[in-house]
């Protein structure tokens, strides 16, 4: 499987979007301060997740909510409740 997630800083509620293959370990990755783009925002917290049989498929729709305002800004819609914790 694979898998694109949403992630937000405790520290100051940023998002950050990403694809992976192993979800469990790529979480531990971000909190251990392991990823550039993410260390300086520790702690993160896991929002939300979609899970793909194809690669190619979960990547695409990575680029897609990345590449698209409208796009996230639904996600981001839907996920309100969870955001605003």
């Amino acid at each position: 499987m694979y898998y694109v997630y949403l992630l937000q800083s405790l520290k100051n509620k940023s998002l950050y979007m990403g694809c992976t293959s192993d979800l469990r370990n790529r979480f531990k990755f971000h909190n251990r301060g392991l990823s550039y783009h993410t260390k300086k925002y520790l702690p993160w917290k896991l929002i939300y997740y979609e899970a793909y049989v194809s690669k190619i498929d979960a990547y695409s729709r990575e680029k897609s909510l990345k590449l698209h305002a409208q796009g996230l800004r639904r996600l981001k819609e839907r996920l309100h409740n969870s955001l605003t914790r």
